[in-house]
């Protein structure tokens, strides 16, 4: 259909996006706010190095959890409506979280503003998706989206180490209650309702057996980073899978599933998420770890160490900005895959990053690791939404937000706990004879707890830990470039029947044209 067919958005659309991008980019930014505030939480709560990651991915694991639960039940009960619930319960958790005096009570916290988020983002993206029925608006307003979740989680260690050089760890979680009023003030004043006219009946067995197939396996990966493979963890893992298989065989028998398992029939659609999953593996793992080597190693400030994340933010936002622009010339698997190499130096760049002296080297490099984020996210979330037909857009949608969010999580727990290892391995072979067992235990589980009791540990083994905390980095980055390479040449093979983006528009009107002066041609004839 030509775009002069279908309304276009006016400013009051536009103002309406602009309100939209304001929970995505909390979204985003409460991913990694936290990482630059771990060091100082952890000598507060002292976690253990499991808990710690517990704290950082309980938040992305919750929301992949529940996001087609949420996006079904939006369609349902209204997506602004169901926005304002989840930006009121985002605001209220996030204060509970603040000012959280225990380790279980602030993993507690975070799962809720998981269950909270899962709420925000399918209804974000569907919304845009009402809003704009012009196909090249939609585009550029999806972009924007895209742009504002991947800008919160660059901003969020530059916004953490901000209020961190004034204030206690917990005031990184404030930041989302002057954002939640904003929205809850503006959003029914531009942004319409909308509810599917013949939603279905909510299959509450289908949400229950989505959540076995996920919780298991969120098991199994923290009890391999722990304890390493076992009994326990082969089993939760095997029960999230045969669960697994029973969501999908009972989403194909239902008139109105909360997962249309169809979508995936669609090339395009199951390639563009399998880059955003994988591709986000490795950015959720670097993003940690990095922010950590700033400060744990290289001994920097919260706030400097926020700032100097700001250089990637910005090759980030470029690269979410300009890669759908280039993808109306170039096609968008050549324009992934070319970022993603680009991705790959970067990775590799991080391997040679010294315990002493390496911050220029970790800002290049993890810049360019952060052009490929912006891109995948941008051209990923677009060609997924535009995969599917309209009448199941929210499914694409929440199908896009979960991949997205559970890669991310994964590259906390995989590539956290593979440095983790590397780091234990390392410091148990040079804590001293002698040492107390609960200095020793708190010195080889983590670099932060060794940061913890360095004055109680020998002069010169705290750098020895910093050296076996790099040797950790190392590993991981070695892993993600190895995983960033063999998609970037996966990218270039699965994506390469897609054209350039609206390329396929002009001609659809010009074709139209010429039907219609054909018409016309033949009427002439007759008369």
């Amino acid at each position: 259909m030509s775009s002069s067919t279908v309304n276009r958005a006016g400013p009051w659309e536009w103002g309406g996006l602009a309100v939209l991008s304001l929970p995505t980019v909390l979204l985003g930014l409460d991913v990694t706010v936290l990482y630059l505030a771990l060091p100082s939480l952890a000598e507060d709560l002292r976690p253990s190095g499991t808990e710690a990651l517990w704290i950082m991915d309980a938040y992305g694991f919750l929301i992949a959890g529940f996001l087609i639960t949420m996006g079904t039940l939006g369609d349902r009960v209204g997506r602004r409506k169901l926005l304002m619930i989840g930006v009121a319960a985002f605001g209220a958790v996030s204060a509970v979280a603040a000012f959280s005096d225990s380790t279980e009570l602030l993993i507690a916290s975070r799962a809720a503003l998981g269950i909270a988020g899962a709420t925000l983002m399918p209804s974000t993206l569907a919304l845009i998706s009402n809003m704009f029925a012009d196909p090249r608006q939609r585009s550029v307003a999806i972009g924007v989206w895209a742009t504002s979740f991947a800008l919160g989680m660059a901003l969020g260690p530059v916004v953490g180490g901000a209020v961190l050089a004034h204030f206690w760890w917990g005031s990184a979680f404030l930041v989302a209650v002057p954002v939640a009023i904003v929205t809850l003030v503006a959003a029914p004043l531009l942004i319409p309702e909308y509810r599917a006219p013949r939603g279905g009946r909510f299959d509450l067995l289908s949400v229950v057996l989505s959540l076995i197939a996920i919780l298991p396996v969120v098991y199994a990966v923290k009890r391999v980073a722990k304890d390493g493979l076992g009994t326990a963890t082969i089993g939760a893992a095997v029960i999230g899978l045969v669960f697994a298989v029973l969501f999908v065989r009972r989403q194909g028998k239902l008139a109105s599933p909360l997962l249309d398992v169809r979508l995936f029939t669609d090339r395009t659609f199951s390639a563009a998420l399998s880059v955003l999953l994988v591709g986000l593996v490795g950015v959720g793992g670097s993003m940690l770890l990095i922010t950590q080597q700033l400060q744990l190693v290289e001994g920097l400030p919260p706030v400097e160490a926020g700032l100097w994340m700001g250089p990637p933010a910005l090759m980030m936002f470029v690269a979410a900005i300009g890669a759908p622009l280039v993808a109306r010339r170039v096609p968008p698997g050549i324009v992934v895959a070319v970022t993603l190499a680009l991705s790959t130096f970067g990775y590799v760049l991080l391997t040679q990053v010294d315990a002493a002296g390496g911050v220029a080297l970790m800002v290049i490099g993890f810049g360019l690791v952060y052009l490929g984020l912006g891109a995948i996210a941008a051209l990923g979330t677009d060609l997924v939404v535009g995969a599917a037909p309209p009448e199941k857009a929210g499914s694409a949608s929440a199908m896009s937000e979960t991949v997205q969010e559970l890669g991310l999580a994964l590259g906390v727990a995989i590539l956290g706990s593979l440095a983790t290892a590397v780091y234990r391995d390392r410091a148990d072979d040079d804590i001293p004879a002698g040492t107390p067992p609960e200095v020793a235990e708190a010195a080889g589980d983590s670099l932060a707890g060794a940061s913890s009791v360095a004055d109680r540990m020998p002069d010169g083994w705290l750098d020895q830990a910093r050296e076996a905390a790099t040797s950790g980095l190392h590993m991981a980055m070695l892993v993600a470039a190895v995983g960033s390479l063999v998609l970037s040449l996966l990218s270039a093979v699965a994506l390469r029947h897609i054209g350039v983006i609206g390329g396929g528009e002009p001609q659809a009107d010009e074709a139209a044209l010429d039907g219609a002066a054909a018409t016309e041609g033949a009427a002439r004839s007759e008369v």
